[in-house]
């Protein structure tokens, strides 16, 4: 049914307004964002076409406005507010995820991390700094690489952490391939990060490998 078919307290905004977010399917939200659907085709229509074509919203909130705009009925404007929405939801998720919450597990470090590295189509490096006790003080990004590499700058890290007042920190990066097991480089950063910290009088908590589903937790190369 199109969206003008509707009696007027069944339409998305008026349920919204009402209900809740929660009460909206994924395509009367996306919806809500497009605001308009193209001749001949309703919005109801175009959200649902935009989410099938990529198949799902979480590769539709991977996307860039760029590849939005070759669906029909896509101009810049409505594909630059979906990515805006995508990305200020993983925002949000990094600030929650974050707030002095404690990194006392490798499964901690990957949580706090993860929000920061999912959805993205390369490679990122995030540091999270932590007080003695394991509180997080920081999260940051430390390099943005290619779709299939990112270096992680010993130096650089430490002199971060160092700067925060951190005594603690973790470092994890993501694989957009989806596998997350650590590369031979990956085993070779830690053993480097593990020997830099001690030098400095810092405690390298652990390496993670992250990804949209899974974490792995990088050793030091033997």
């Amino acid at each position: 049914m199109r969206v003008t078919d509707m009696p007027a307290g069944d339409r998305p905004r008026e349920r919204l307004w009402k209900l809740g977010g929660e009460a909206l399917a994924d395509r009367e939200l996306l919806a809500l964002l497009l605001g308009s659907g193209r001749q001949g085709q309703d919005v109801l229509e175009l959200a649902g076409e935009l989410i099938a074509a990529h198949g799902g919203l979480r590769a539709l909130a991977r996307a860039d406005p760029q590849e939005l705009v070759a669906l029909p009925g896509m101009g810049p404007a409505k594909a630059v507010r979906v990515a805006a929405a995508f990305h200020l939801a993983r925002r949000v998720a990094n600030i929650d995820s974050s707030d002095r919450r404690r990194v006392t597990t490798t499964g901690d470090l990957a949580a706090v991390a993860a929000p920061l590295l999912r959805g993205l189509r390369h490679e990122r490096v995030v540091v999270v700094v932590c007080d003695a006790s394991g509180a997080v003080l920081r999260t940051a990004r430390l390099t943005e690489g290619a779709t299939d590499r990112s270096l992680i700058p010993v130096r650089d890290t430490l002199a971060l952490v160092l700067a925060s007042g951190g005594a603690s920190f973790g470092i994890a990066h993501n694989h957009p391939t989806g596998d997350p097991t650590p590369s031979t480089a990956d085993r070779r950063a830690t053993a480097r990060l593990c020997e830099a910290a001690a030098a400095v009088g810092l405690r390298f908590l652990d390496h993670v490998v992250v990804t949209d589903a899974a974490w792995r937790r990088v050793t030091a190369d033997q």
